[in-house]
């Protein structure tokens, strides 16, 4: 029990850490969006894992990213800087990805909890969103 107050203690203050030293540089944005992200992705979570459009195997994925990032064991441990939090991102971008392919931006995107535009980020990076038509004829073609 006392391994895992001590690990929950450590990501909890590199997390506070990251937010801090983003304020700190003036970027005050950044800092809200990632002092919201992980209570906004652990509420999404939730939410598709109770959504019956969501697929079983994809809520078996999402049970399964809730448990490994609340669990104290991790690939790389939490006090690392920067690259401690890493693995923990990485395994739920990895679900929220398949999530998307298989319930769709829709159902993810009602679930959301947060600024509109992180989810936006989120899905540019993972190349899910459809462009915006608009958007296509303001760049030079490439032919």
């Amino acid at each position: 029990m006392r391994i895992l107050i001590v690990s929950l203690g450590a990501a909890l203050a590199v997390y506070i850490l990251a937010i801090a030293a983003l304020a700190f540089a003036g970027r005050r944005a950044a800092a809200r969006e990632i002092a919201a992200f992980l209570p906004n992705l652990a509420s999404l979570f939730k939410g598709l894992i109770r959504d019956p459009r969501v697929p079983r195997s994809s809520k078996g994925l999402l049970l399964f990213g809730a448990a490994w990032i609340a669990s104290p064991i991790d690939l790389i441990p939490e006090f690392i800087p920067v690259l401690g939090p890493l693995d923990d991102a990485v395994v739920a971008a990895l679900i929220l990805r398949r999530v998307l392919k298989t319930a769709g931006e829709g159902v993810v995107a009602e679930h959301w909890r947060g600024d509109p535009a992180t989810l936006h980020k989120l899905l540019r990076l993972f190349a899910l969103r459809s462009r915006d038509p608009e958007e296509d004829r303001s760049r030079p073609s490439q032919g």
